[in-house]
């Protein structure tokens, strides 16, 4: 059961970052007036780094317990776990506890220390 959870937080994450991916494109940037144009692109593909990331995080959610080594499960969910927890604490802080985001990253990190 403990699998499936950590699988299931794995699935989460991963729709975590497709989503935060399109908002940044659809909302954010859209709106956004950033100059120079060189300074935009930069932003922009740090923006996106966060988004891979999360998204490798839930891979690798997803995987750990294939790996049958409950040290490799152990080092990947602390790794997850204070990962998305920085990143829900920052967003919470930053949308002063209204928005959805780190209600999100916070379901993540709950069902990953659920399935650990």
């Amino acid at each position: 059961m403990r699998d499936l959870i950590l699988q299931c937080a794995g699935v989460a994450g991963i729709a975590v970052a497709l989503i935060h991916g399109m908002l940044g494109e659809t909302k954010v940037f859209a709106k956004a007036t950033i100059q120079p144009e060189s300074l935009r692109t930069l932003i922009r593909l740090v923006w996106q780094a966060g988004t891979v990331a999360w998204i490798g995080g839930g891979v690798l959610l997803i995987a750990a317990p294939s790996f049958g080594s409950e040290s490799a499960r152990h080092w990947i969910v602390a790794t997850i776990v204070a990962v998305y927890a920085f990143a829900a604490a920052a967003n919470a802080w930053w949308s002063r506890g209204r928005g959805f985001g780190w209600k999100a990253l916070g379901a993540v990190v709950v069902l990953a220390v659920a399935g650990y």
